[in-house]
């Protein structure tokens, strides 16, 4: 099996993990605050660890990571409907990473997937007794249709925020740069929290939190990529900073200043390194 062959599987697997990424997030903000929301967050997380071995071993092989997603099964009318979705995403990891084991002959690459495999059978069994937990609690979808001037904040900040974790990630895969690609990876942590932080809010609000990005820059060139991200970080300040002062609510103000101070945080981060890139 050629590099070019492996590629395309790990290919399929990173976009996979995209996508149960995103069910599982959404999944659990649906439900508001509890112990099983912690729960399906955690196992989101462990398939964002996933998701980042798959594209530096995409990298190593001489390819570009895809930020494309799979598909996500985001069908049911109540908890217990979600988790029978996700048992059935786990299912296909299962099945996928097992079969990608049997084809791909590279040993190190083998014992990663079967590294992720055995995650993924655990994640499976995790997701049948949250069916049972569901159930007994008899756990409701929390979310709502409410469409308004906050809820329109929030979708449009979920939506940079999904974006630029996406942008910094891939810009942190494709440099060399040691200090670059830890500061890069850092604040796509930090937009993920941002994500976490408004979606809770949009749910609380009324509302239903789409996690859907727009466009993202990538290049090949550090430079390059980090004059993008400042730009669109500037950006986002003044459209926190302008939607701060139009929120009624305290505690909602706050919390987008809070976002716009780390955007400005990131701003100079990434300042710091493009200035050290250009001086090369």
């Amino acid at each position: 099996m050629t590099h070019h062959d492996i590629i395309e599987l790990l290919t399929k697997d990173m976009q996979d993990e995209h996508a149960a990424i995103i069910q599982y997030l959404t999944h659990a903000y649906a439900m508001g605050e509890g112990e099983l929301a912690c729960e399906i967050e955690a196992i989101a997380r462990e398939e964002m660890r996933h998701f980042d071995w798959l594209a530096e071993t995409i990298v190593d092989l001489g390819g570009t990571p895809s930020i494309e997603r799979g598909p996500v099964r985001m069908g049911g009318k109540v908890i217990a409907d979600f988790m029978k979705n996700d048992v059935l995403a786990e299912e296909g990891a299962v099945t996928q990473y097992e079969a990608h084991i049997k084809a791909i002959d590279d040993p190190k690459i083998k014992r990663l997937l079967e590294r992720i495999l055995s995650d993924e059978k655990a994640h499976r069994t995790k997701f049948e007794h949250f069916i049972d937990k569901a159930k007994k609690h008899d756990m409701k979808d929390l979310r709502g249709s409410k469409q308004d001037e906050v809820t329109k904040v929030l979708d449009w900040g979920i939506a940079h925020e999904y974006t630029v974790v996406l942008q910094y990630l891939i810009h942190s895969y494709m440099t060399k740069d040691k200090a670059a690609k830890k500061e890069l990876e850092d604040q796509a942590i930090n937009e993920m929290q941002h994500i976490g932080w408004l979606s809770e809010e949009m749910v609380s609000a009324g509302g239903n939190p789409r996690i859907e990005h727009t466009e993202v820059f990538q290049s090949k060139k550090l430079a390059e990529n980090l004059r993008a991200d400042i730009k669109v970080e500037r950006e986002v300040t003044e459209g926190y900073d302008k939607a701060a002062k139009k929120m009624k609510d305290p505690d909602l103000k706050k919390l987008l200043i809070r976002i716009r101070d780390h955007e400005i945080y990131h701003d100079k981060v990434f300042g710091d390194l493009l200035g050290k890139e250009e001086r090369k």
